[in-house]
């Protein structure tokens, strides 16, 4: 799992994972592991020639049993995914094998994107055909708009502060029903909802395949416009969009339910990335005014972009585009003047 610098700080969690893994593997360092953007701390423990990772994911905040449970379906369908070694979901304790140290955001370069990518988009496809989605949570049009709805609430009005007018809120209104019922028109498979640089490892095989606990059954262009309009690495539309061709092409091969028409996906890709991209706004606004963890909003700026991509490709989505030029953009340059 990725690398992160910072020391986990001596507190009662730390000392009671300490305690809980003692009788396995004796008085051992906890390394840390990764970092995100929930209340889940990882550490990397070596015991002998090996390594472990451990999870530590308070109950009164995260629930592990989804993780557990997702693992498992992954697992099943052939994807290379941390194996739950030991379990104690009362406190919030999982011992994983270990995928490694060098996720696909810092080994992506030019000259392996192709590479890499190939693997992912694999990979993506098989998790798309082979994962069971039986009990999972619906990505239906309470979760979608419940989404989108922390683009207005927590990045226009609290980080930008940002009030709309009557006629600015109900074009909005307009904007964001749409984007839903977009979504809701596409053919639902495995949807991961962070199918990302971050969460995919360089591993033997490729990729490994991380963060997946908040997968649910939706829309089919989710997680492949989610792969290459990442939040903290950009690509040259005319490469993503070759890309995105090359997993439409396989995902036809491969029985998953894509349109069988190219451009009718690629509007459903822009659509369904444009929900993304404005949730992502409000939860990086939420993440930083309601956790304290600031850093995520160096970011926005490119979510932004993401944003003014695809906007004027649609003449429905002019007003949304007005509210970017005319008031999003000016009010973060205040922000970040201050």
């Amino acid at each position: 799992m990725a690398s992160d610098e910072t020391t986990p700080s001596a507190d009662a969690r730390l000392d009671e994972l300490r305690a809980w893994l003692e009788p396995q593997f004796g008085n051992i360092q906890l390394q840390p592991a990764s970092a995100d953007a929930s209340f889940r701390r990882y550490f990397r423990i070596h015991h002998g020639d090996q390594t472990r990772i451990v999870m530590d994911a308070p109950p009164e905040q995260e629930d592990s049993r989804p993780f557990v449970d997702i693992a498992a379906r992954l697992a099943a369908a052939g994807l290379h995914v941390p194996t739950v070694l030991v379990q104690d979901l009362e406190r919030g304790f999982l011992l994983l094998s270990d995928l490694g140290d060098t996720p696909y955001l810092h080994a992506l370069q030019e000259d392996n994107a192709d590479e890499l990518f190939a693997d992912a988009i694999e990979a993506l496809i098989t998790m798309q055909v082979g994962t069971e989605v039986r009990g999972l949570p619906s990505y239906d049009h309470e979760l979608l708009m419940r989404e989108l709805r922390l683009f207005p609430e927590w990045f226009l009005e609290r980080h930008l502060n940002i009030e709309l007018s009557a006629a600015e809120t109900a074009a909005l209104e307009t904007i964001l029903t749409g984007l839903v019922d977009r979504a809701l028109d596409q053919a639902r498979v495995f949807v991961h909802r962070d199918y990302m640089p971050r969460n995919l490892m360089v591993s033997r095989p490729n990729p490994g395949i991380l963060d997946f606990q908040d997968a649910v059954a939706g829309p089919v262009s989710y997680d492949a416009i989610c792969l290459f309009k990442d939040a903290f690495i950009s690509w040259p539309q005319t490469q993503v969009d070759d890309w995105l061709a090359r997993y439409w092409r396989q995902a036809r091969a491969r029985g998953v339910p894509v349109p069988d028409d190219w451009q009718t996906f690629r509007i459903d890709l822009d659509w369904m990335g444009l929900q993304r991209h404005l949730k992502v706004l409000g939860i990086f606004a939420r993440i930083c005014h309601r956790d304290g963890k600031p850093h995520y909003l160096a970011d926005a700026p490119r979510f932004i972009d993401y944003v003014m991509e695809v906007v004027p490709q649609y003449p429905a989505l002019a007003p949304l585009g007005q509210l970017f030029e005319e008031r999003v953009r000016p009010a973060l340059s205040r922000v970040a003047g201050n």
